[in-house]
């Protein structure tokens, strides 16, 4: 959640797009009221345009056909976007391309995070370190239950071994 919120947060001038706020994210969607764990609008307006929806397990026909359930008060939504960390059953995505005719245009798609992040890193790589401090930010914001304090070190560590020193 907070990867892809980051990128938002630092491509937001480039995409006409935001990340909402998020939602407390050890709470089920239907209490929120959230229609997945990241929602994006345009900065024109609060209208949901796009939901990534974060999955530590394979995403399943299931997971699909809840997320159109979750879209039916949502008239203006257009993506709905799973990231995994786990790999991703071919059978399963082919499920998710064949939803946009039933959806009547909403793009489903599962994609898994390193990809993600790749991929964003490659179109924004003359903004990854905004990406990066919108990241840290967002780790160091969050408490221990969410982010543990072992892997904010690990984080930081990394950034800092990548992080060039200047005199």
């Amino acid at each position: 959640m907070l990867i892809v919120t980051a990128a938002y947060q630092a491509a937001s001038s480039l995409l006409g797009e935001h990340a909402k706020v998020l939602s407390s994210h050890n709470a089920a969607d239907e209490q929120t009221g959230a229609a997945g764990d990241v929602e994006i609008c345009l900065t024109s307006d609060d209208k949901v345009r796009t939901v990534y929806e974060m999955k530590q397990k394979p995403v399943t026909i299931w997971d699909i056909n809840r997320g159109i359930e979750k879209l039916t008060n949502l008239p203006a939504v257009n993506n709905y976007i799973f990231i995994t960390t786990d790999l991703i059953d071919p059978a399963v995505q082919e499920y998710a391309v064949g939803v946009y005719q039933r959806t009547g245009g909403i793009e489903f798609a599962i994609l898994d995070c390193i990809g993600f992040v790749r991929h964003y890193l490659h179109l924004f790589h003359r903004h990854r370190t905004a990406f990066l401090d919108a990241y840290q930010a967002l780790v160091l914001s969050e408490p221990d239950s969410a982010v543990s304090f072992a892997l904010k070190q690990a984080f930081l560590a990394l950034r800092q071994a990548a992080t060039p020193v200047t005199e």
